[in-house]
């Protein structure tokens, strides 16, 4: 699928290539998953523009899913370890949007 070129380098790798049955997304489940939570989280909510519109939208997702979103496989973290926000970092708590006003997070500012 991807050429002889790639075959070559992944072989060289030490990478055994699996093929999957054309439209068998049970056997693919990685791909599934990821394709499901874009849909749900982020394209199911906008209507998409143009090929650009959609490139900045997963871009500022993918951000917004790496550095904000909670996991609970990492007990509600991140991904991206951010540090807890005290009292100390600022007294005025401001709302910062994200992707176009789809996503919302919260950080302290000092007054």
């Amino acid at each position: 699928m991807y050429g002889p070129a790639f075959k070559d380098r992944v072989e060289s790798l030490g990478i055994d290539e699996i093929l999957t049955a054309p439209r068998s997304p049970w056997q693919n489940a990685f791909a599934e998953r990821l394709i499901g939570t874009l849909r749900r989280e982020c394209l199911d909510h906008v209507v998409v523009l143009n090929q650009r519109h959609l490139r900045k939208l997963l871009s500022d997702y993918l951000d917004h899913y790496h550095r904000w979103r909670c996991h609970r496989s990492l007990a509600m973290d991140c991904p991206e370890l951010r540090p807890v926000q005290g009292p100390q970092d600022g007294a005025v708590v401001i709302e910062v949007t994200e992707a176009g006003g789809l996503y919302r997070h919260y950080e302290r500012r000092a007054a």
